[in-house]
């Protein structure tokens, strides 16, 4: 049996998140260690219990449409109340890029096979140089020799803690790859949400380029990207924007964050362990954690595309947040294409946060739904 570490309250390991920060932005390099593995924050999961069906609240509903109005590219906004079961949401049914989100099935993956006594989160693995990918992954300063020995619980709080690229598609090849991604995606019905080929796949794919190891090595990929012409790295870019497989509906996300939320999706135990974990990211600190007032909880998963000159595809916060008297929404903000500008796009984010913030607040000063 697998050994989880000691639980913290959520303040505190609030405070020691606010020193700590992670770039997963496709185009970084990282060859130092990722720190230490964090320990879990404890989110409470209640027994499964079907949400009520209730009307979107009014002021939510206009907060989120006059954000919609104030932003221009292709983009989706979707907020779920775990617990009462209404939804507000703009443009959320189409699918646009995930990038990074994509994380969240292969953990998901990982910790339904340990529901079913197919794997352990201390089962050993080992990392070697053949299993580096691109962009930011600082598990690659560990990786010397016949390669960096760890656990598979190791992997999973690296690639979504710190989005390690490789530590997430080590991980990818343990659990059986995309199909067994997707076939766990199908069976457990969380809807419109493809999964892609992998890192290696997707990134180079997405700008007009076939993956070659030598790319994971001395800024091998960054190297070859710059040498394409800006055609060829636009069409593929087009291409890539259109029809994304990695491409989800931002409802789809929030759904399924809410069933996860539930204890709909896992055991209660696995439950606890993905939402802790994902609770301590320490990634996008200037995306939906940054707009929450004092007292709130947040379990997220960030995700960062490619630019290309000024244009970016893929600008994405998912996750679920609780408010101090224990109500529970799950945000996806996925912006797919735009030209809008970094601050632009971690703004909108933010505004989504604080909307469903205020709304709570309100809620909770006058007892009642709007």
């Amino acid at each position: 049996m697998c050994k989880l570490p000691q639980f913290l309250t959520l303040g505190a390991v609030a405070l020691a998140l606010v020193s700590c920060g992670s770039n997963e932005r496709p185009g970084s390099s990282a060859s130092a260690p990722a720190p230490s593995p964090p320990v879990f924050v404890s989110i409470p999961v209640p027994a499964p219990v079907p949400p009520r069906r209730s009307a979107a609240p009014p002021q939510l509903t206009s907060a989120i449409d006059a954000l919609a109005r104030g932003f221009s590219g292709k983009f989706g906004i979707a907020v779920r109340a775990v617990d009462e079961g209404w939804t507000v949401e703009e443009t959320a049914r189409q699918r646009l890029p995930q990038q990074s989100v994509s994380k969240l099935w292969v953990a998901i993956t990982l910790l339904d096979l340990r529901d079913q006594g197919k794997a352990r989160l201390d089962d050993p693995i080992v990392v070697r140089p053949e299993d580096l990918t691109l962009f930011h992954q600082p598990i690659a300063g560990l990786v010397k020799g016949d390669g960096y020995h760890t656990t598979v619980g190791d992997l999973l709080t690296r690639a979504l803690t710190h989005s390690d690229n490789t530590a997430n598609d080590r991980l990818l090849s343990y659990v059986g790859g995309p199909q067994a991604v997707r076939a766990m995606i199908e069976r457990k019905q969380l809807g419109d949400i493809r999964f892609g080929p992998g890192e290696r796949l997707l990134q180079s794919k997405t700008a007009g380029l076939t993956w070659t190891q030598a790319y994971a090595q001395d800024n091998g990929f960054m190297i070859a990207r710059s040498r394409l012409s800006n055609a060829a790295r636009t069409a593929a870019l087009d291409a890539y924007t259109a029809d994304p497989p990695d491409g989800a509906a931002p409802i789809a996300i929030a759904d399924a964050l809410a069933r996860l939320a539930r204890g709909e999706v896992l055991s209660e135990t696995s439950t606890r362990i993905m939402l802790d974990t994902m609770g301590n990211s320490v990634t996008g600190r200037a995306r939906l954690r940054a707009a929450l007032p004092g007292g709130w909880g947040i379990a997220h998963k960030t995700g960062t595309g490619q630019d290309l000159s000024g244009r970016n595809a893929g600008f994405n916060d998912v996750g679920l947040i609780t408010a101090p008297d224990g109500r529970r929404y799950t945000i996806a903000v996925m912006i797919g294409d735009t030209r809008e500008s970094v601050r632009s796009r971690q703004q909108l984010i933010q505004a989504v946060a604080n909307a469903v913030a205020t709304y709570a607040g309100n809620r909770g000063a006058n007892g009642t739904a709007n």
